[in-house]
């Protein structure tokens, strides 16, 4: 089972708004979970590493419905919820952006922002003639993108394959950060961009958590996460191998403790 660690900082006086207490998920004899615990306290991005198998999409796909685990519970602001689907995380708040990003490339930027969440006009036009409120969602979507401080894109009009990678992650990011009210999700959000493009996606980021929004980010980069992490939640195994935080320990330590070459209590090699 997961160990109790204090965590760092002054989280201790604050009350997290998304937590996970024993959770576990298995895949026939293949262990996914084995009785992980996580906190996310308001307007923190906590960074969520490990290896390879270590059980780090099994428990960010438990946190946002798109997996059911076979035991522990999830509380949302303090009230257990139960997720059935990754429909019933977003309608509770949490948005998440895959590494694969899934924006139409077809669509301009507006559509792909309120894809799946149309709206109408207003009165009749809307309600009888049901027809959608484009200049509506495009002024929305300038304003969504304008609030991240996103300033590669100026044609909100434009569609997503003339964007680059960059430019894609950041309608994904913006479109989570529009939506996502309590929670947003970023799974490896700089996995296949350039330095500059990188550096971009870190800043917004930085913005999600400047607005108060609290921010899960799962990440190989480990220079990328001490860059922006508050805490670090590290997985092994399928358990959590520790909380930590850049200022308690340096990049080196936290690889050694998530690789098992060293552990929490001591920081010694085993």
């Amino acid at each position: 089972m997961t160990a109790t660690i204090n965590q760092p900082g002054d989280t201790a006086l604050q009350v997290p708004i998304l937590s996970a207490r024993g959770l576990v998920k298995t895949f026939g004899r293949v262990i996914g979970l084995d009785g992980v615990d996580l906190d996310l306290f308001p307007g923190e991005v906590l960074a969520v590493i490990g290896d390879n198998g270590a059980g780090k999409s099994t428990l960010i796909k438990c946190l946002t419905g798109a997996l059911i685990p076979d035991a522990g519970q999830l509380t949302l602001e303090q009230a257990p919820i139960t997720f059935r689907g990754p429909q019933d995380a977003r309608a509770a708040g949490i948005e998440t952006v895959y590494q694969t990003l899934a924006v139409a490339p077809a669509l301009d930027i507006a559509s792909n922002l309120y894809l799946g969440r149309e709206e109408r006009r207003p009165g009749l036009l809307g309600n009888v003639f049901r027809m959608l409120d484009h200049r509506g969602m495009r002024d929305r979507a300038a304003a969504a993108v304008r609030e991240l401080g996103i300033q590669t894109i100026q044609n909100i009009q434009q569609t997503v394959e003339t964007l680059s990678g960059g430019q894609r992650q950041a309608v994904a990011v913006a479109r989570a950060a529009a939506f996502g009210s309590k929670v947003v999700v970023l799974d490896e959000p700089t996995a296949a961009l350039g330095v500059k493009e990188s550096n971009q996606v870190l800043d917004m980021i930085k913005g999600l958590r400047e607005r108060g929004l609290p921010v899960i980010l799962i990440s190989h980069n480990m220079p990328h996460v001490w860059e922006v992490a508050d805490r670090i939640h590290i997985q092994r195994l399928g358990r959590c191998a520790g909380v930590i935080t850049p200022d308690s320990h340096t990049m080196t330590e936290g690889v050694a403790i998530m690789t098992g070459a060293a552990n929490l209590e001591d920081n010694t090699s085993t």
